[in-house]
C-alpha cells in the first residue's frame, strides 16, 4: 500500500469552474487577494469513514490549489468528542493520499485552535457580543420565532461582568451540562435563522481524543470554522452548498474577531449519486446493523469500500472532475460513475481468462497426454503489458451457459453439429454431451482443427461465436464475489422512506469452484482484470495464492446513456 499511496494520479489538474473565476478575480490586481498565494483547506470530521461525496470536496479543494500553484491544507474538524476517533483520522488520511493529494506538512486538528477560540469568545462577551443563555434546548426552540416574529432571551441583556463569569466557570466544569450556553448576540428578528444569536459554545463533559479532560466546553462548528480559517491562513474557504445560509455568520465571526486573516467563503453542490446513501449516519447504521461487512464493504460509497472493490483513483477524480462545480443540488447517475471506471480500465486492466460456472469440454481428437502453449496479449490497448503463455490441452473448462443442447433462436455458442473458436486457440465442433443419472450435462464432446491454430481459418469459413476457455490440466480454483447496487431503488430515501427498506437481495453473489488461468496467482491485491466477455475485476485485499478472491469491479456492459 506504501508504493501505492505515494503514486501520482495523472490529470491532476481541474477544469476550470465557477469558484476558479472568483479566485482568479480574487488575485488579479486590485482584488482581495492580490499577491498572496491561494490557500484551501479540507476539514473532514473524524467520526467515519470517507465517502464519493467526500471525494468532489477533495478534489475541488485539493485541485483548486493545485490549479493556481496554491497549498491545501488538511484539517481535522474534531470539535464533537462524542463521534470522534483516531481510527478515522488514519483512514482519512489513506483515503486522500489514494486519490493522489498530499498536504505535506499542512496538517491539524480543529482542537489545535481550543485556545483561541475561547479568547475569541471572551473577546466578544466583553464587546457586549455575546451572553450566557440559560434557555433549555426545547425553550430555544419554542422562542425562535418565525419570519413574522423574533426570536427571544430573556439573558440577552445580562451584564457583560455577569457573562464572563458563568463563561469561567462553564470552562471550569462548575455548571453542569446543558444548564447554560454561550450565544452570539447578533439579530433575533433576522430573516436567516441562523443569525438569531446562535450557539457559539455548549457543555459537554467528555473525554476528548487529543485534549483529553482539559475543556468542559466545546465551540459549535459555525463559531470554530472561521477562526480556524483565519489561523491557517486560508484564502479561501470552499464548502457545500448547505453552509452558504451559514455564510453571514462566518463573515461576523471573521468581523468581530482579532484574528490574522480574512478568509473568503465559497459554496458549491454537494454530490448526489442514486442507488446509494451517503449520509455517516445512515452508512454506519449499515455496518453497526450487519447488513454490510463493514465500512470497506465493497458495495458501499466509502473510498475504502470503492477501493476494494476495484475503483482506481484516476477514475474516481476523473468521474469528480467530468460530472462538474455548479451552485445547484443535483443526482448523478451510479452509472455513470461505472463509466468512469469502465473508461479507466479498459486502458489498464490486463486480460485473463476465468470460467466462473465451469463445465469439462472434451476435445475427443486432441492427442491424449499432449499439451501446447500459446502466446495471448495482455491488453490490447497497451503493447508495453506484453504478452503471456497460456497452456492447451484434451480438456478445458468453459462456461455452461456457453452450450445448449437444444439452442434458441440466435444462439452461436457450442451446440451439437455447431463451431466456434476458443479464444487465441482452435476452432472446434460440437459433437454431443454426456449427462449424469438426473439428466444434467457433466461434460461436453468437441472436436478440433489443427489447421485453425491461434486465430487461423486457412479455408476462409466464418465462425460467429469465441468463447473463453481454461485449460483443465493447469488452473488455479479461484472465488468471485459478484456485486451489484447496494439499493435496489434509485432513491432510496424518497418521500421520507426508510432506506433499510430497499436494501437489495441480490446485491451480493459469492461464486466459489471458479476456474481460472494460472497467470492470475502471480499477482498481488489489487491487481485489475478483465475477465473475458465478464467484466472488470480486481484482487480483494483478503485474496492470497492459496484462497484467489476475486471481485467484480464492474460489468463490461456500459449502462450509462451518453
Amino acid at each position: 500500500m506504501a508504493d501505492e499511496l505515494k503514486t501520482p494520479v495523472e490529470n491532476a489538474e481541474m477544469s476550470s469552474n465557477f469558484i476558479h473565476t472568483f479566485i482568479e478575480k480574487d488575485i488579479a490586481e486590485g482584488g482581495d487577494y492580490c499577491g498572496k498565494k491561494v490557500h484551501t483547506r479540507f476539514p473532514p470530521e473524524p467520526n467515519g469513514y470517507l465517502h464519493i461525496g467526500h471525494a468532489k470536496a477533495i478534489c475541488v479543494d485539493f485541485g483548486t490549489a493545485l490549479k493556481f500553484g496554491g497549498v491545501c491544507n488538511l484539517r481535522m474538524d474534531d470539535t464533537n468528542p462524542t463521534k470522534e476517533d483516531v481510527e478515522y483520522v488514519d483512514a482519512i488520511k489513506e483515503d486522500i493520499h489514494w486519490l493522489g493529494f498530499d498536504w505535506e506538512d499542512r496538517f491539524y486538528y480543529a482542537s489545535d485552535y481550543f485556545d483561541k477560540m475561547y479568547e475569541c469568545a471572551v473577546e466578544l462577551i466583553k464587546k457586549g457580543l455575546a451572553y450566557v443563555c440559560e434557555l433549555t434546548p426545547d425553550q430555544m426552540r419554542e422562542y425562535r420565532g418565525d419570519l413574522s416574529t423574533p426570536a427571544k432571551s430573556p439573558y440577552r441583556d445580562r451584564p457583560i461582568e455577569e457573562s464572563l463569569r458563568l463563561f469561567e466557570q462553564m470552562k471550569n466544569g462548575e455548571i453542569e451540562d446543558g444548564k447554560m450556553t454561550l450565544r452570539a448576540k447578533i439579530d433575533l428578528a433576522s430573516g436567516n435563522f441562523n443569525m438569531r444569536d446562535p450557539v457559539i459554545y455548549r457543555m459537554n463533559r467528555l473525554h476528548h481524543h487529543r485534549t483529553g479532560d482539559k475543556w468542559c466546553i466545546y465551540p459549535m462548528y459555525d463559531f470554530a470554522h472561521p477562526i480556524e480559517d483565519a489561523m491557517e491562513g486560508i484564502t479561501h474557504s470552499l464548502c457545500t452548498l448547505e453552509f452558504e445560509a451559514h455564510r453571514p455568520l462566518y463573515d461576523w465571526v471573521i468581523d468581530n474577531c482579532t484574528l490574522p486573516a480574512k478568509p473568503r467563503q465559497i459554496e458549491f453542490a454537494r454530490l448526489g449519486i442514486n442507488h446509494t446513501v451517503m449520509s455517516k449516519r445512515k452508512l454506519r447504521a449499515l455496518v453497526e446493523g450487519g447488513y454490510v461487512s463493514g465500512w470497506d464493504d465493497p458495495r458501499m460509497p466509502t473510498l475504502c469500500g470503492l477501493r476494494r472493490r476495484g475503483y482506481t483513483p484516476r477514475s474516481i477524480r476523473i468521474f469528480c472532475d467530468r460530472i462538474g462545480v455548479s451552485k445547484v443540488n443535483s443526482t448523478v447517475e451510479y452509472a455513470f460513475l461505472e463509466h468512469c471506471l469502465r473508461e479507466d480500465l479498459n486502458m489498464t486492466a490486463r486480460r485473463v481468462m476465468v470460467v466462473l460456472d465451469p463445465i469439462k469440454l472434451v476435445i475427443t481428437n486432441y492427442p491424449e497426454g499432449q499439451s501446447e502453449t500459446f502466446e495471448v496479449e495482455n491488453n490490447p490497448n497497451n503493447e508495453a503489458d506484453g504478452n503471456r503463455a497460456i497452456t492447451f490441452s484434451r480438456e478445458c473448462f468453459i462456461e455452461r451457459g456457453d452450450f445448449m443442447e437444444e439452442p434458441i433462436k440466435k444462439y452461436q455458442r457450442l451446440y451439437p453439429g455447431n463451431e466456434v473458436r476458443l479464444k487465441s486457440a482452435y476452432i472446434v465442433k460440437c459433437t454431443g454431451c454426456k449427462k449424469d443419472d438426473d439428466g444434467n450435462i457433466t461434460e461436453v464432446y468437441a472436436e478440433y482443427d489443427p489447421e485453425t491454430r491461434g486465430g487461423n481459418t486457412p479455408d476462409g469459413r466464418k465462425v460467429r461465436g469465441t468463447i473463453h476457455w481454461v485449460d483443465a490440466q493447469n488452473y488455479v480454483p479461484v472465488t468471485v464475489n459478484l456485486y451489484d447496487n447496494l439499493f435496489s431503488v434509485a432513491e432510496p430515501e424518497a418521500n421520507g422512506a426508510d432506506f433499510l427498506d430497499s436494501l437489495n437481495p441480490d446485491s451480493l453473489s459469492v461464486q466459489s469452484g471458479c476456474i481460472a488461468e494460472k497467470s492470475i496467482a502471480e499477482y498481488d491485491a489489487p491487481a485489475h482484470f478483465q475477465l473475458m466477455r465478464t467484466g472488470y475485476f480486481c484482487l480483494d485485499k483478503d485474496s492470497t495464492k492459496e484462497n484467489i478472491i476475486l471481485n467484480r469491479s464492474v460489468s463490461l456492459k456500459d449502462g450509462f446513456k451518453k
